[in-house]
């Protein structure tokens, strides 16, 4: 039996390009060798995609890249191909390359139904939401006004585009009347935390939101819950199941992009988490709610917030590719579900080839 052909996309031109470079590392290390073949494309920060067969080690330090530019130089014929295909030449396309592709992709042009879009158009099987669902989650706000109009739980927020900045004495004084601090600053459309912070005054504020406005022209800003920090992982697509939940204990003020990747271990994540079971039970419910909500497919992890003394619990974010290393709370939750991380992986392929099939009646 011939092996199934498994593109693995990392890289790309988001502010989450290294965190996507140590994904793709796990995964192709824990790929069934026996049971695919891997052909590796990298993209690089300016939007270079390349066909990468080098040591999986160089992926996460960023030395692919030079490796892989190199051996387009030395045999173009081999490494060049299109993403769609192209009439009047012999140059590959990639569906001709692959037959599956999983895009361990974060953040804009990578889960944002951008790239997804891209897999329709070529039309390839790929792990993961489709365009639609992309985008939702990948969009805060968005996310958050499907959540409601669906009747799912979600804090207080406000909306703010970059904009109104320019008149930041009138811009603070409204946020001000709408939401007690601590306030926590986000741009719309990044994951990983990057560009988040958290006010607690005036100066705090006004700082988060020229930060945020750096990477998006829309902000999100929400009220501060008190409560502990939930995570359940769902796979799946008209029937998606949710995991064991999880709890994030951050060493930071709150779990940013430092605290997730570059801690050393210092932040923790208990699973299952220490809470009662009606809780458990209701956050499993209230995921897979969110993850239908979007029509999300494949992959998703649902991070929430829990107030054990109100017994109050409000749905934060949906992640469509969340972060994938062996260490990722998504793979660790479905370990603690029964669920190894290659059977994982195994799983997401099956679920890619059975959408597309779907899609394709």
């Amino acid at each position: 039996m011939s092996k199934i052909k498994l593109g693995v996309i990392f890289g790309g031109e988001s502010g989450e390009h290294e965190v996507s470079l140590m994904s793709a590392t796990s995964v192709i290390n824990a790929i069934d060798k026996e049971k695919y073949e891997i052909i590796s494309i990298g993209i690089t920060k300016k939007g270079k995609w390349m066909i990468y067969d080098g040591p999986v080690d160089k992926i996460e330090s960023g030395e692919w890249e030079k490796i892989a530019e190199e051996r387009i130089q030395e045999n173009p014929e081999k490494y060049s191909f299109s993403v769609i295909p192209v009439g009047g030449n012999n140059t590959k396309n990639l569906k001709e390359l692959v037959d599956v592709i999983f895009p361990v992709l974060h953040g804009p042009f990578g889960e944002d139904g951008t790239i997804q879009g891209l897999f329709e158009m070529a039309n390839i099987p790929y792990v993961g939401a489709g365009v639609l669902a992309s985008s939702v989650g990948m969009d805060k706000i968005y996310t958050k006004k499907v959540l409601e109009r669906d009747g799912l739980p979600v804090g207080p927020y406000i909306v703010l585009m970059r904009s109104q900045l320019e008149n930041m004495d009138d811009t603070v004084v409204s946020i001000e009347k709408q939401l007690n601090y601590p306030i926590f600053i986000k741009p719309a459309n990044l994951g990983s935390s990057v560009g988040i912070t958290k006010a607690h005054n005036k100066e705090e504020l006004i700082a988060g939101l020229k930060e945020a406005a750096k990477f998006d022209r829309k902000l999100l800003l929400e009220k501060h819950i008190d409560g502990k920090e939930i995570e359940c992982a769902v796979f799946g697509n008209d029937n998606p199941k949710a995991s064991v939940v999880g709890h994030i204990v951050p060493s930071h003020e709150f779990y940013d992009y430092e605290a997730k990747y570059f801690d050393d271990g210092k932040s923790k994540m208990i699973i299952p988490a220490p809470i009662e079971d009606k809780y458990s039970e209701k956050i499993r419910e209230l995921a897979i709610k969110a993850y239908k909500g979007i029509d999300a497919s494949g992959i998703s992890r649902v991070d929430f917030f829990l107030n054990e003394e109100t017994g109050e619990i409000y749905i934060n974010e949906l992640n469509t590719m969340p972060g994938f290393t062996k260490y990722s709370m998504y793979p660790l939750l479905w370990k603690n579900t029964g669920v190894e991380y290659s059977d994982l992986i195994d799983k997401l392929i099956d679920f890619a080839f059975d959408r597309y099939k779907e899609k394709s009646r």
